[in-house]
């Protein structure tokens, strides 16, 4: 829904000058930020489980107050956050994880809640440190902070900044007053505003801004007026994303008067992604926009069917196993519990995907990225698939690149008709049949039918996926 893996399936002193780069770290400029590359080239080899991309996802589960829309693991803060006790936790839950294995080091870290800005420079330091230390991150690593405009300080950022965070994610959601309180935001769009300027201020050249649409009282005017207003504060990545009323959610219960209907919902889509390719935005997944050298590296290796390691209260991870068997691991929701849990050593809760649920996943994994990544994700799910491209039908060039791939692999590529495939060309590819390695699921023949996430009705479906 939002922008990070890793919620479900989501600290030292340098002494180092506000806005320096800590050693190792790229400065965060669209020349050299790690973003700019892509961490899934395409290459005939096949990968190890070893050589799999790896990311790290923390989870830092307090906020000031819990959103009505939020269905992530964040409690309210009740008195103060024993910031370096959390902070030790992680740390030792990372050290557990990598006694089962050691890995490769890390290409991006995400630090994300709940709200990580509660936390101050230190910690953040602190935390950064240990994960280099114990897995180790990549010189040109991206490494992600989320923050609440209403928890923003111009001297934490600074720290923030100083640690080795080179990309900052600002959840402004709208910059209509009216609609901040109907969320449930503890901020205003002035506050928001000011976050932004201070978050330049601090050096921060890659930052994020996630907006929602869909919100109460709210069409098409008016939605593009706030995103207009977000393109105005000149980020290099925008999450664009519609309000959903998430089961366990008090919108769920009591949905808020006024909620656009699909129609509308669809217009403000429509309209909203002409005003983003217009103005420099390239959509590269379901909600993610961004400058060209600026689409996040963390995404990108999650829709890559990349490895993830998830460290926190409620942090889920997905790791490759030899022979291709891939496993997800959990860790308790409660903040207490889970430090309990990491003290005695305990491991995370292992659950290897099932051949079915695998499928699935890869399904959900490679939508709206386009050919090579599909490809390689095809690889790392270590299934032999025949794959179905919808929206470069029409476009030789990418259609024929994708033949040869899945020539030169023994698969077979076909193309639904346009109309049952995604807008401007972007590719959704998806496993319409499966055939399971003997590794995964027995004999290497058994077949598994994979159905789009939404509904089709349409005769043509049935011969479009066959």
């Amino acid at each position: 829904r939002v922008e990070v893996a890793g919620r479900r399936v989501r600290e030292p002193d340098t002494g180092m000058k506000p806005g320096a780069t800590a050693p190792g770290r790229d400065s965060g400029d669209g020349a050299l930020n790690a973003s700019t590359r892509d961490p899934h080239p395409s290459s005939m080899a096949p990968e190890s489980a070893a050589q799999i991309p790896m990311s790290v996802y923390v989870h830092v589960p307090w906020c000031i107050r819990k959103c009505p829309y939020c269905d992530f693991n964040s409690h309210a803060v009740q008195g103060d956050i024993d910031q370096t006790g959390y902070v030790q936790a992680l740390l030792r839950d990372l050290d557990i994880q990598l006694a089962e294995r050691p890995l490769a080091p890390a290409l991006s870290l995400f630090i994300g809640g709940g709200t990580p800005s509660l936390f101050d420079g230190s910690a953040i330091g602190a935390l950064i440190d240990g994960i280099d230390r114990r897995l180790g991150l990549a010189g040109d690593a991206e490494i992600t902070l989320e923050a609440n405009p209403g928890t923003a300080e111009a001297g934490r950022f600074a720290d923030y900044r100083a640690t080795g965070v080179n990309r900052l994610s600002i959840g402004v959601q709208s910059l209509d007053d009216a609609r901040l309180a109907a969320l449930g935001r503890i901020h205003d769009a002035a506050e928001a505003v000011n976050a932004v300027r201070m978050a330049r201020a601090a050096g921060f050249a890659n930052l994020n801004l996630d907006l929602m649409y869909g919100l109460p009282g709210q069409d098409v005017t008016t939605a593009l007026a706030d995103l207009r207003g977000v393109i105005g504060l000149e980020p290099t990545h925008v999450s664009w994303y519609q309000l959903t009323l998430e089961p366990n959610t008090w919108f769920h219960h009591r949905p808020p008067p006024g909620l656009p209907d699909d129609d509308g919902l669809a217009d403000i889509m429509d309209a909203g992604q002409v005003l983003l390719a217009e103005s420099g935005f390239a959509q590269y997944e379901v909600s993610a926009y961004a400058r060209d050298g600026f689409r996040c590296r963390h995404n990108l290796n999650y829709w890559g069917f990349g490895d993830y390691l998830g460290i926190g209260a409620g942090a889920h991870g997905k790791r490759t196993l030899p022979g291709h068997a891939v496993v997800r691991t959990t860790r308790p929701r409660q903040p207490r519990v889970y430090r309990e849990t990491v003290a005695r050593g305990e491991p995370a809760q292992i659950a290897q995907v099932s051949p079915a649920d695998l499928a699935a996943e890869f399904q959900q994994a490679v939508v709206d990225v386009l050919v090579a990544k599909s490809i390689k994700a095809v690889e790392r799910s270590g299934l032999e698939t025949l794959v179905v491209a919808g929206g470069v039908g029409a476009n030789r060039h990418l259609r024929g690149a994708l033949d040869e791939a899945c020539r030169q692999r023994g698969w077979r590529a076909c193309y639904p008709e346009p109309e049952l495939c995604t807008d401007n060309g972007a590719m959704i590819a998806f496993a319409a049949s499966l055939r399971v390695t003997a590794g995964l699921a027995g004999p290497s023949d058994q077949s598994i039918v994979v159905r789009p996430r939404w509904p089709l009705e349409d005769d043509r479906v049935q011969s479009a996926w066959g």
